[in-house]
């Protein structure tokens, strides 16, 4: 370990970082590692996702904003592993196929429902097609409710999609948002006996701290209830009836008390604007090398970093009417965008979101260290397309794909390309990039979080998510 610190000291100084990066106090580590092997329960939770952050995500993330010895938040988890994320087909049963590159609807639910699925399934066991409901299946949000914890869901996305919608919704498809998109689960709209759409769900359940993007499901562009009763309202009206404190701005963000709770924070119509922009990557040898436009999201909308802050802020405090006092809290916090980024080929934009996200990363471990009963879980629910390849490659070694180029925090090239979409010969634009199948990486810090260690699956986070 001495002689790999010292090297790495070395590459720092080389690359003129100053200050080299830390790898910690090695005693002090080693005993805040042999505390957490303690077998104590975590009180509070918080668990990261980072959708399609895989290995390459983040690499690319790290090299470009630190160099190449550079460090991430997420680097200071000290118990890391991986997790495989497969699948499953529709099929008769009670045995399914599976399916070897998932969406981040049934990756979602295995870590909410501690079972695998089909693709587009929220919260719901397999079944014969996509469009038959299978069993509903109870979430670990659904568990610490019950429990007397609070709870919190927070994303830079539209709060229905796949990643928050698996905590708090129980649907058969991932798309049935909204109750104006309820005609593909006709059989699941309050008139017809079911829970309604993800955004009525979402306030039905009555979590705690609600934040991210969307508010197009619940105003009246997604459409009116049908049955129950809210029939003919909007969602919107739904949670204003049930309580819930809705607010749109950064600004009215930081001003929440933990008595304005449950709050509803909607910050954009649909998905929040990324932080970071960039040109799309091009054919072969890619874009011209350039550095990123930073500064990107409207000042109206919060960072995730500030959501997180606020959603730890409001949810450390005991939930009134518990027998027995502080229960604590289980929170999930969600960095879309580097999915979506990837899909579009903006490297870019997808580094700008895991930055982000490491912000957010950043502000949990601060809250972890005055807070030692916290876990705090990082992974993602898939890997992704994105690539780390050579910049000084030509003719016959040069990318099929879309590659883009980027100068580093080293002032040198970094060429990622995007090659699971677009068939033979060159498109207008990148067509979507295709997830991918390998094993993403998980992080952990806190009581339980050498539960993680290895190789293990994404149904296995069910029971770590809930302190076990």
């Amino acid at each position: 370990m001495k002689e790999m610190t010292q090297s790495v000291v070395g590459a720092a100084l080389l690359l003129g970082l100053g200050a080299p990066f830390a790898f910690g106090d090695e005693v002090a580590r080693t005993a805040a590692i042999r505390a957490e092997l303690s077998g104590k329960k975590a009180k509070n939770v918080i668990f990261f996702l980072g959708d399609g952050m895989g290995v390459q995500e983040v690499t690319a993330a790290r090299y470009y904003r630190y160099g190449a010895a550079g460090r991430l938040n997420v680097d200071d988890l000290p118990f890391t592993g991986f997790q495989t994320t497969w699948s499953l087909k529709p099929g008769p049963g009670p045995n399914y196929l599976p399916d070897y590159d998932p969406d981040s609807a049934s990756t979602g639910s295995m870590w909410a429902t501690g079972a695998k699925t089909v693709d587009e399934r929220i919260s719901q066991g397999p079944s014969t097609a996509l469009n038959v409901p299978g069993v509903n299946l109870p979430t670990v949000l659904e568990l610490a409710q019950r429990r007397g914890k609070r709870t919190g869901n927070v994303s830079t996305a539209e709060i229905t999609d796949a990643t928050p919608a698996v905590l708090n919704s129980h649907i058969s498809l991932r798309g049935c948002q909204a109750p104006k998109d309820m005609a593909a689960c006709a059989t699941e709209t309050k008139s017809a006996g079911g829970l309604g759409s993800i955004a009525e769900q979402t306030v039905d359940h009555r979590v705690d701290v609600v934040f991210g993007g969307g508010k197009g499901r619940f105003d009246a562009t997604g459409g009116l209830i049908a049955g129950g009763t809210d029939n003919g309202k909007t969602v919107e009206e739904s949670a204003a009836r049930l309580g819930y404190k809705e607010i749109t701005t950064a600004q009215q963000l930081a001003a929440l008390l933990p008595s304005n709770l449950p709050v509803l924070g909607l910050f954009a119509q649909g998905n929040m604007t990324t932080e970071w922009a960039g040109p799309v990557a091009a054919i072969g040898e890619g874009v011209a090398p350039h550095k990123c436009t930073e500064n990107n999201r409207p000042v109206n909308q919060p960072s995730l970093a500030a959501m997180t802050k606020k959603a730890l802020e409001l949810l450390d405090k005991p939930k009134p009417g518990v027998r027995g006092g502080d229960k604590g809290f289980f929170l999930q916090v969600e960095g879309a965008s580097i999915d979506k980024q990837d899909h579009s080929a903006n490297a870019c934009g997808q580094i700008g979101e895991t930055i982000a996200f490491d912000d957010a990363i950043a502000v949990a471990l601060k809250y972890q260290r005055t807070h030692p009963d916290t876990l705090i879980v990082v992974t993602a629910d898939h890997s992704h397309t994105s690539e780390i390849v050579g910049e000084d490659s030509t003719g016959t070694g040069s990318p099929t794909g879309y590659s883009d180029n980027l100068i580093t925090a080293d002032a040198q090239i970094l060429r990622v390309s995007y090659g699971t979409a677009g068939g033979p010969g060159p498109a207008a634009a990148p067509p979507s990039q295709q997830h991918t199948g390998a094993v993403v990486p998980i992080w952990a810090k806190g009581p339980g979080a050498a539960a993680i260690l290895g190789t293990t699956d994404h149904i296995d986070l069910f029971d770590i998510l809930q302190g076990k």
